[in-house]
């Protein structure tokens, strides 16, 4: 139950970036920090594509198909777009330098979620 959980709230953390962040704009921030780090030229169309692959992520996430590849690319992404974002647009972050123990967080998360969770379960069966 705990594992399910966990999952719907990863996948809804995926959700929210994606949909109501990028893809409707409802947070312009995340459109001006593409543009500082890829251009304002193609800042609201690249926007808009990272937020339909953050959807299709969370769709992944919750679908429970190849969930080891999908929690590692999850890490690698949050953690390159997290030192990306630090350092090129620092200012634009919600939460400034925090942000970096956030993503910390979520990764250990994701990661908690995949490997440990599941493992002790077939160890200490209910």
């Amino acid at each position: 139950m705990l594992n399910t959980a966990l999952t719907i709230f990863i996948a809804l953390v995926w959700l929210i970036n994606g949909l109501y962040c990028k893809l409707l704009n409802r947070v312009p921030r995340h459109q001006q920090i593409v543009a500082r780090i890829l251009g304002a030229i193609y800042a609201r169309a690249l926007t808009k594509t990272i937020g339909l692959l953050e959807i299709a992520m969370s769709a992944w996430v919750l679908s429970g198909l190849y969930p080891v590849i999908c929690a590692w690319l999850q890490i690698v992404l949050v953690a390159v777009m997290n030192t990306i974002e630090y350092f090129k647009a620092r200012d634009l972050l919600l939460f400034g330098k925090i942000n970096a123990i956030i993503a910390i967080l979520f990764n250990g998360l994701i990661y908690f979620n995949t490997f440990i969770l599941p493992a002790y379960f077939v160890q200490n069966p209910v």
